[in-house]
């Protein structure tokens, strides 16, 4: 079934990831060339988490094996301390040699501040072994900024045994089943939802997934060019969210709770101890690296449909990740993201079920069945939604951040988040 990817890159300012090195050292070696230059490349990353802790790192000691001329220095951080370092290096004018984005606005924000390369006629050989999807977050103008190494959605992860502890025979279909089931979990005494309340970036997941199963994904588009987020469908999205919230379904301490540490959303549920949780098709990874690991107790569900609503409930929303190129980085930059994402080094990613299929034929690789069946999902999407904290500009996609954690926190109304992020997007040019 063919998908309609609507990513709404409406966005057009500055910000977001760069960061530091902006350039490799010496001269750049050429392979065609004679004797080719020391150059180090600075190459920063976010996957903390095993099995691709490990994978990137020894796909980087491989080409630096073939590569002797280069040495590859990797900045690894965790997904906060990596959005505000690139974001702290970016707005100084500089971008590393390597970088992971997200693509979408924050990636457009960059080009126009001239910080990224634009590799269109030096990947155009290996296009066409990307599938659409995968690629077009890191497209703009017909021109390619950057190659796709993952793509999924998020959906909730759940606890099957805790399911049937509280009498739920199968996932909820729509929201009001979803807040019953709630109250289902509470009853049997289980902790429903785990949530990394001090990240905010979890907790958008609810308020955008529900703006678009009520006001639909071309309502998310316009009001990024009208910058209003106050129609009456965004402060529905609100109200559900605090609906939720006001039923007290998290784990105790989850303002203060991390994602992915030992105590944090993804070990809380991998450990048994919370139902659930929203998130990307990296859950189980995480889960298995900070947690005990449920195994065969895991299953997934997407995001419940809004009875009454104009989004379609096979609409999905996430992302995936992606590399990208500082303006000022050697050639040798080029070729090591195009190394990454070779079928033979992409597919081992895919095998080890860190990732989703980037690749034309690489779908027969996913074997983990919940990862299979988010395949399957985006496959038959009918519309997918980039994270609006990386499709927006970055001060209204941290604005979504901020105000729907203090929605969720009870400081804020469903009314005053809408406001809060209208006015960020009414400053954005």
């Amino acid at each position: 079934m063919k998908r309609s990817v609507v990513l709404i890159a409406t966005a057009v300012l500055v910000a977001g990831c760069g960061g530091g090195g902006g350039g490799g050292t010496a001269t750049s070696g050429s392979s065609e060339g004679a004797a080719p230059g020391k150059v180090t490349l600075e190459w920063w990353h976010l996957s903390t988490a095993e099995p691709l802790k490990t994978l990137w790192a020894k796909r980087a000691k491989e080409y630096m094996a073939q590569n002797p001329n280069v040495t590859i220095k990797a900045t690894v951080l965790e997904n906060d301390a990596y959005k505000a370092k690139l974001t702290t290096i970016t707005q100084s004018g500089k971008a590393p040699d390597v970088f992971a984005t997200w693509g979408g606005g924050v990636l457009k924000q960059q080009i126009d501040a001239d910080l990224v390369k634009d590799l269109s006629g030096e990947v155009a050989d290996v296009l066409p072994g990307f599938t659409t999807a995968a690629l077009s977050a890191y497209q703009f103008d017909g021109k390619t900024y950057g190659l796709p190494t993952d793509i999924g959605m998020v959906g909730f992860w759940y606890n099957k045994k805790l399911f049937s502890k509280a009498g739920i025979e199968q996932p909820p279909a729509t929201w009001s089943e979803f807040l019953d089931d709630i109250k289902k979990l509470k009853a049997a005494g289980v902790t429903p939802i785990a949530l990394a309340g001090k990240e905010k970036w979890p907790g958008h997941y609810y308020w955008a997934y529900l703006a678009m199963r009520i006001a639909g994904l071309d309502a998310l588009k316009q009001a990024a060019v009208d910058k209003n987020f106050s129609t009456p469908d965004f402060v529905a999205a609100g109200q559900q969210v605090k609906a939720l919230a006001d039923l007290q379904p998290f784990q105790k301490g989850f303002l203060g709770a991390a994602y992915s540490t030992p105590d944090g959303q993804a070990a809380t549920v991998s450990n048994g101890k919370a139902a659930m949780e929203l998130m990307g098709q990296w859950a189980p990874s995480v889960q298995k690296d900070s947690g005990k690991g449920l195994g065969e107790d895991l299953g997934f569900f997407p995001f419940p449909a809004v009875e009454g609503g104009k989004g379609s409930a096979t609409d999905a929303f996430g992302g995936g990740g992606g590399l990208a190129v500082g303006k000022d980085a050697p050639k040798e930059a080029v070729d090591f993201v195009k190394f990454m994402t070779r079928m033979d080094n992409h597919t081992e990613a895919v095998q080890s079920g860190a990732v989703l299929p980037v690749l034309k034929g690489e779908e027969n690789a996913v074997t983990d069945p919940n990862l299979k069946q988010v395949a399957t999902m985006l496959a038959g999407a009918t519309g997918y939604q980039l994270y609006l904290d990386q499709a927006y500009p970055p001060a209204v996609g941290q604005q979504v951040n901020d105000s729907v954690a203090e929605l969720i926190g009870g400081t804020k109304t469903p009314e005053q988040v809408a406001q809060a992020i209208t006015e960020v997007a009414k400053t954005e040019e």
